[in-house]
């Protein structure tokens, strides 16, 4: 089997090209893994390790500290946004922005880097767009936690070249109504679940989600309704109505917490099922490895709306910060892309603070 090459040497946006029109959806990131491993192996002052397809390279200099640069192989499904393209001063195609943008950055690191102020770990993973236990810093903490321990870790996220600090958490849960079931011909002796759900989507519509503040960062909570499902025929009035609820909650509640937030909204007369909670980051801008980087960026620090793998290093201990090119609103849509200008931008700036 023939291994793609990637050329370290030539530009930012080249590379990012080049990675883009590499497919890699979650998954199936295998070709692209034996890429970016086949072209870290043959830089001398890198040790590379490869875990399920998950490749990490290290310096090894004896420094002081040491700070991770993370960024995900993976992609969500192609949406007709292949092949890349270039328009005027963006990148465009699948992954542009989240994240062959921020990976295209930390593989010129890589390469150019031999001898930083500060030991270096790029962590190029697998799996981040899917569920928790297929994610490849998962699997890497697991066999081999070493390969993680570090003064700082920079997820390459998009976040408009700027700090994007901690992350929100997330709780999916299920509300389920119930009703009895009848024919439709003889609706009235039966109990239409669906129609029973109606107070359950107004409060959701009527809610008005808390804004917490954080170190000076404002985190906006949210939460949805994503789905509905009920019905076993057309001709059934349904007895089992589940509405799927996605919540976003501020890094100050811990998963107890939101759960029992979330849950308190609800009637006792409805059931209420958690199936994933995955805790928020703090933003830990005091953390002095964070504070060194921000300070050097001189950077104005925002809140990271979302989850991100922030959350998985300050589990293991890590202080972190998402820092890439790219809108974040982008992120999944079949237009996503990112300036030019960002990517160059994001390579300086890291490159001279970890010079």
């Amino acid at each position: 089997m023939t291994v793609a090459a990637l050329d370290l040497t030539t530009d930012v946006v080249a590379l990012a090209r080049a990675l883009v029109d590499l497919p890699s959806e979650s998954g199936d990131e295998g070709p692209l893994a034996d890429a970016v491993e086949t072209a870290l192996a043959a830089l001398p002052h890198l040790r590379v390790d490869r875990v399920g397809n998950s490749v990490v390279a290290r310096t090894a200099l004896g420094r002081t500290e040491r700070v991770i640069v993370a960024g995900h192989l993976d992609t969500v499904p192609a949406a007709g946004n292949l092949p890349a393209r270039i328009e005027a001063d963006r990148l465009h195609g699948l992954g542009a922005c989240d994240m062959k943008g921020g990976v295209a950055v930390a593989l010129r690191l890589a390469a150019q880097l031999a001898a930083p102020v500060r030991d270096i770990t790029y962590v190029f993973y697998e799996c981040e767009e899917v569920e928790g236990d297929r994610n490849g810093l998962h699997r890497i903490a697991t066999e081999r936690p070493d390969l993680l321990v570090a003064d700082l870790a920079i997820l390459m996220e998009p976040s408009d070249a700027g700090v994007e600090a901690g992350c929100q958490g997330v709780l999916c849960a299920d509300v389920t109504v119930r009703g009895t079931r009848a024919h439709t011909a003889r609706a009235w002796r039966g109990v239409n679940a669906v129609h029973r759900a109606a107070p359950v989507l107004r409060l959701l519509d009527e809610h008005v989600p808390e804004r917490v503040v954080i170190d000076g960062l404002e985190y906006r909570e949210g939460l949805s309704a994503v789905a509905v499902r009920a019905g076993v025929a057309g001709n059934v009035v349904p007895d089992t109505c589940v509405i799927s609820l996605n919540a976003r909650f501020a890094p100050s509640r811990s998963p107890k917490e939101a759960e029992a937030y979330v849950r308190g909204l609800f009637p006792a007369e409805y059931e209420f099922e958690v199936t994933e909670v995955v805790p928020g980051a703090l933003p830990g801008l005091d953390r002095p490895a964070v504070a060194s980087l921000v300070a050097f960026l001189d950077a104005e620090p925002r809140p990271k709306l979302g989850w991100t793998d922030v959350a998985r290093f300050t589990e293991l201990g890590v202080p972190a910060l998402n820092y890439g090119p790219g809108d974040p609103s982008l992120a999944h849509t079949a237009g996503e892309y990112v300036p030019l200008a960002q990517l160059a931008d994001c390579e300086r700036r890291l490159g001279d603070w970890l010079r």
